[in-house]
C-alpha cells in the first residue's frame, strides 16, 4: 500500500489561482527566522501540479524541510513492517467478522467496482481497507502521490541537499488509529464506502479553496464530514496538532528560516495549528 493512503484523511486533496489570490502559506516570525506554513495537498494531478508561488517562494527561503513525517528518511522494509504491526486484524480475526454481513457486502461492493477483490482485505482493520479504498478512488480519478506538494519538495530538497525532518513518526501516526473502538472503526469504513461516489466533485472544491487560501471555506469543506465524528476528528487532526505545537514552537527558536508543510486541514479552523499558535502569542501572516 502506498503512503499516500491515510494522508487524505487529514488533508483534503486544483483551480486557477488569480493575481490577486491569497495563498495556501503563512509566515510567523520568530526572535531571528521565519516558520513558513504550508498547507499540504498530498495528490495532485499530474496536469495541474505545479505548486503555487508562495509555496515556491517560501521554500527557496528555507534552510530546512520539515514535514508531517520525514519522507527523506522512510525504509521501505520498516514502513511495511509498520502497516502490518498496526493494520492486521488480530489472528483468528477476519474482516467479515469485524463488520457483519450487511456491512461486509457493502465494502465488497465498493472493492469490487475499484477493483480490488474483497479477500486481499480480508485480514485488515476497518481502518485500513477504509484508507486502500480511498487512495484507489483517488488513484482511479488521476491523482499521484508522486505530484503531491510534500512529494515535489522533498526532491527538490534532496537535489538541494537541503535537511528534512518530520513532526512525527510513522507508527506515531498509524497509531491513531489504534485509539478508536471497534465500532468506529467500523464507521469510518461506513463514512468512506458512501463518499466514494462523491470524492471527485469534493475535491475540485477543496483544491479551488486551497489553491486561493480561501482559509475559511477549506475549513468549511474538510471539516464537514468530522462533524458528525468528533472522536475520529481529534485522534487525526487536533491531538495531533497540539502534539505538534510544542515542536513548531522549537523551530521559532532557531536562526535559519524553516519551512513547514502538513496536511491542509491541520492548519485552518477550531484547533488548527494556525489558532493554535495565535493563542500562544504566535501570529501568522498569509502570503500573497
Amino acid at each position: 500500500m502506498a503512503r499516500s493512503a491515510w494522508w487524505l484523511l487529514a488533508l483534503g486533496l486544483l483551480g486557477c489561482l488569480n493575481a490577486r489570490a491569497a495563498s495556501p502559506v503563512w509566515a510567523v516570525r520568530g526572535a531571528h527566522n521565519t516558520v513558513y506554513l504550508a498547507g499540504s495537498i498530498h495528490l495532485l494531478r499530474a496536469t495541474d501540479a505545479a505548486l503555487p508561488s508562495a509555496l515556491a517562494s517560501a521554500y527557496a527561503d528555507s534552510a530546512r524541510l520539515v514535514m508531517e513525517i520525514d519522507l527523506g528518511a522512510l525504509d521501505a522494509q520498516e514502513m511495511a513492517h509498520t502497516l502490518l504491526t498496526h493494520g492486521a486484524l488480530p489472528e483468528g480475526t477476519t474482516l467479515r467478522g469485524a463488520l457483519g454481513a450487511a456491512r461486509y457486502q457493502r465494502v465488497r461492493a465498493a472493492a469490487a467496482t475499484l477493483g480490488l477483490p474483497v479477500t486481499a482485505l480480508e485480514h485488515e482493520t476497518p481502518w485500513m481497507v477504509g484508507l486502500q479504498l480511498t487512495e484507489l478512488e483517488y488513484l482511479h480519478l488521476g491523482f499521484d502521490p508522486a505530484q503531491g506538494v510534500e512529494q515535489q519538495l522533498l526532491q527538490r530538497a534532496l537535489a538541494d541537499h537541503k535537511p528534512t525532518a518530520g513532526l512525527e513518526q510513522l507508527a506515531d501516526e498509524l497509531a491513531v488509529f489504534d485509539t478508536l473502538s471497534a465500532r468506529e472503526q467500523a464507521r469510518f469504513l461506513d463514512m468512506v464506502v458512501a463518499d466514494l461516489a462523491d470524492a471527485d466533485s469534493d475535491t475540485e472544491a477543496v483544491l479551488r479553496a486551497w489553491r486561493s487560501g480561501d482559509a475559511v471555506q477549506l475549513a468549511a469543506l474538510l471539516a464537514r464530514e468530522y462533524r458528525s465524528f468528533p472522536t475520529l476528528y481529534q485522534a487525526l487532526v487536533t491531538g495531533r496538532n497540539r502534539r505538534w505545537l510544542p515542536e513548531i514552537e522549537q523551530l521559532l527558536a532557531h536562526e535559519e528560516n524553516c519551512l513547514v508543510v502538513v496536511g491542509a486541514l491541520h492548519l485552518v479552523g477550531a484547533g488548527g495549528l494556525l489558532q493554535l499558535l495565535r493563542s500562544d502569542g504566535h501570529p501568522a501572516r498569509q502570503l500573497n
